[in-house]
């Protein structure tokens, strides 16, 4: 039995030998491969989350992995209590801002409330930055105020999951950090100001200081403070959250932005660091071999985050819907009380 706490260690050893070499190869192979993966649990609580899909140039993809969500869902009878968009929910123009056809075409047919009848919640990317025609941050805020489902009520801002019973506290972070090297806007795009910054960090200390009220929690936000992927780690996060994060046991990092699928741990660190960024758009290269920091596949697919009261499991999904990794954690007894 695992200690309280600790990520099924077993398990993540296990595949990560086994798909080790899957990694430096193409996503067919990946594809014909099987694993000995668990079934989700249709009776727990389910948030799926992918990050990077509001492609324009790749919508044949963006629509392979949304079909794959709604055939999982199908197969395993899983009511999703949520989605997490995990950034650059929309490359390119939106024309006409909150009436653009696109929100339509990408996102309210693209992930249909039949499907996945629970709320939203994105966080914003580097490409919803881009300066372009209009304002992408502010008709992202502005579209949750026509959307049943659609929920961005702040650039940050925390959610609860489920809505009755929280298992799960997700603190939704703005990761476009003003003067951060690897994140300084194109000439087409912008960042938050300093002093959104500064809002953004004592109220992220304010929400982290108070009594926890669910026994997991986790931190959502577009970049990375360690990747694999080929934007590598970012300095500037890890100076300015990594500390917070081990200071407060936080259970979970979920990012996006690398266009693949990761899981990395650090000895002696509480946060298991998750990168769900296969949601449509194309597909980059590696800069680091997965091994030995974690897990990770160049691929298209999702995520699900499965979370009963005693342990949370994340699936790394492909867009044929096949598990292609997985790993569990356990309830801590002493920062969850």
């Amino acid at each position: 039995m695992n200690r309280p706490g600790e990520w099924s260690r077993r398990r993540f050893l296990l595949q990560t030998a086994k798909f080790s070499a899957l990694a430096y190869f193409g996503s067919s192979q990946a594809r014909s491969s099987v694993i000995e993966a668990s079934s989700p649990d249709p009776q727990a609580h389910h948030v799926l989350m992918l990050g990077d899909w509001g492609t324009v140039s790749d919508l044949d993809q963006q629509i392979a992995v949304a079909l794959a969500m709604k055939q999982w869902c199908s197969d395993y009878g899983i009511k999703p209590d949520a989605l997490l968009m995990l950034g650059d929910n929309f490359y390119g123009e939106m024309p006409g801002g909150v009436n653009s056809d696109r929100w339509l075409k990408q996102f309210e047919q693209m992930y249909p409330s039949s499907s996945f009848p629970g709320p939203v919640y994105p966080v914003l990317g580097n490409h919803d930055y881009e300066r372009l025609r209009g304002n992408k941050v502010e008709t992202q805020l502005a579209y949750t105020q026509r959307s049943s489902r659609w929920s961005m009520p702040h650039r940050w801002y925390t959610v609860q999951v489920p809505k009755q019973n929280p298992l799960l506290t997700i603190f939704c972070l703005d990761s476009n950090l003003p003067g951060s090297k690897g994140l300084d806007p194109w000439p087409w795009s912008f960042v938050m100001t300093k002093e959104e910054h500064e809002q953004q960090n004592k109220w992220l200390e304010e929400q982290l200081n108070s009594p926890r009220s669910t026994p997991f929690l986790a931190v959502a936000a577009h970049h990375p403070l360690y990747s694999n992927g080929i934007h590598r780690d970012n300095r500037a996060l890890i100076e300015e959250w990594d500390l917070l994060l081990r200071h407060h046991q936080v259970d979970l990092y979920l990012s996006g932005h690398d266009h693949d699928l990761q899981h990395l741990e650090f000895h002696g660190h509480p946060t298991s660091f998750v990168v769900s960024g296969g949601g449509g758009a194309r597909l980059a290269g590696w800069n680091t071999q997965p091994t030995p920091r974690g897990w990770g596949h160049r691929v298209l697919g999702f995520t699900d985050l499965e979370l009963s009261h005693e342990r949370l499991t994340i699936r790394h999904i492909a867009k044929n819907a096949a598990t292609l990794y997985e790993f569990s954690k356990n309830r801590a007894d002493a920062p969850h009380t």
